[in-house]
């Protein structure tokens, strides 16, 4: 089949077979490519989508990029299932396998490294919310009668929501410090902004954590375990991801 390569991600060699309905980006099939001691995980794509020009501008329909992405991380996922992936950047395309062999001689010392790092590792995330505080339920007396009644009670409101980002904040804290010493490495993320997310409440904790997957059920337990500890927090927890927090050098 004629086409450019695209590369889902770099791995060591495996022999469990992936899923045998498996399709990637284009509904193509991804494919080993066996390089020395690497793996390159590849499709073929059509050169009119993914040639330079033209994927530029497919990058910018929303559509597109959601329904590319979606196959991609499904690849990925296989993958996870029965190796332990280094996820490349979506839309890596090159023209040929040679194309692909080259960039695996080129970054083979890196992809190496990072491999022997991340072997038998997932990647779990964890969030922490704080629920939408009082401030937005009618405070105690019903509505203000008055100017100075307002003021009263908007104080209030402040207060008790300075009073929830701070127990939200200490708890994120400690979920954090607790998590760590159970995972191997850990990166903190930028809060999400709810705005864009759509996710409800106050996103005060966005994590990552590695973690050898032999251990991974005890690490869920002890999320499982934090989840109504707090009132007005939320936990969420997602995974097991493919490492891509810890897929670069350690910061």
């Amino acid at each position: 089949m004629t086409g450019l390569r695209y590369v889902y991600a770099v791995c060591r060699p495996f022999k469990a077979p992936l899923q045998s309905q498996l399709t990637g980006v284009a509904g193509d099939p991804p494919r080993l490519l066996v390089h020395h001691g690497l793996v390159a995980v590849v499709s073929h794509v059509p050169e009119r989508v993914f040639a330079e020009e033209p994927l530029r501008a497919h990058l910018e329909d929303l559509d597109w990029l959601t329904a590319t992405a979606r196959a991609h991380q499904g690849v990925i996922d296989a993958l996870t299932v029965v190796t332990t992936p280094l996820p490349l950047r979506l839309a890596t395309v090159f023209r040929d396998d040679s194309g692909v062999r080259t960039m695996l001689e080129a970054r083979e010392a890196d992809f190496c490294r990072t491999l022997d790092r991340l072997t038998g590792r997932v990647e779990w995330g964890v969030k922490v919310y704080a629920e939408a505080g009082p401030a937005e339920a009618e405070p105690p007396g019903g509505k203000a009668t008055s100017g100075r009644d307002y003021l009263r009670q908007r104080s209030s409101r402040v207060r008790a929501d300075e009073d929830l980002w701070q127990r939200a904040e200490a708890f994120a804290s400690r979920l954090h410090e607790t998590l760590c010493a159970h995972a191997e490495d850990s990166r903190l993320h930028t809060p999400q902004n709810a705005a864009l997310s759509g996710a409800a409440g106050r996103n005060v904790l966005n994590a990552a954590y590695l973690v050898p997957r032999s251990e991974s059920e005890e690490f869920v337990e002890l999320v499982d375990r934090t989840k109504g500890e707090a009132p007005g927090m939320r936990v969420e927890l997602t995974g097991p991801w493919a490492a891509y927090s810890f897929a670069g050098e350690k910061p």
